[in-house]
């Protein structure tokens, strides 16, 4: 599910961060970060802030979600089943939703989130979605705080999703949308599946234990 961050401020890319520090006091904390895929500590980086975004669901028995938005039929829109996929196969996460065989996308998100709410009682949900941007951020993937807007790129009306989200910035936007996401190369989205993967896999595995 696409959605459009053309008007997000842009921001600077974090420097590696040391591990598991002490949570920033609210008014401190960094509301998203960009990693940009093509750079060789991309996954480390984005490991390391997500280590530290959910630092929190720990102390509040939080059960970590990861939902993957999206769905095969669009290359650009299938970051999120392809994310979902590849972090199945890597058998860390119990609570995946969202994958080539079993998609996330507009006709289901809202059953899907009915079923989240009704099976865990204190879930904390971070969402994965593909988006389009501006042109100079094509091949980031962004890490921020709260919720993300499914489809708003293609001016769907869909609810909020997240606790915390992680979208990946395929194609750009403001134009021809549907057509641009149907010629997104699918070269770049699967590396930018496989850092988001990898980052949730190290940020998360090493804390997992203790969130669930």
């Amino acid at each position: 599910m696409l959605n459009n961050i053309l008007n997000f401020p842009v921001l600077n890319k974090l420097s590696p961060l040391k591990p598991s520090p002490a949570p920033e006091p609210a008014h401190e904390q960094v509301r998203e970060q960009k990693f940009n895929v093509s750079q060789p500590n991309a996954v480390y980086d984005l490991a390391t802030s997500i280590r530290n975004l959910v630092q929190t669901a720990k102390t509040d028995n939080h059960e970590i979600i990861i939902l993957c938005i999206g769905t095969d039929r669009s290359t650009g829109d299938s970051l999120g089943p392809l994310t979902g996929s590849k972090l199945k196969t890597l058998n860390i996460f119990p609570h995946v939703y969202g994958t080539l065989d079993d998609p996330v996308h507009a006709t289901n998100l809202e059953a899907k989130l009915k079923i989240i709410t009704s099976s865990f009682a204190n879930p904390f949900v971070i969402a994965v979605d593909a988006c389009l941007g501006k042109l100079e951020n094509v091949g980031c993937v962004t890490l921020g705080r709260g919720s993300v807007k499914p489809g708003a790129a293609v001016n769907k009306n869909l609810p909020a999703v997240g606790n915390a989200y992680i979208t990946g910035i395929v194609n750009v936007g403001g134009f021809m949308e549907h057509m641009v996401l149907q010629s997104t190369r699918l070269n770049l989205v699967m590396k930018m599946a496989d850092t988001i993967a990898h980052g949730l896999t190290f940020g998360i595995g090493r804390i997992h234990g203790k969130l669930h």
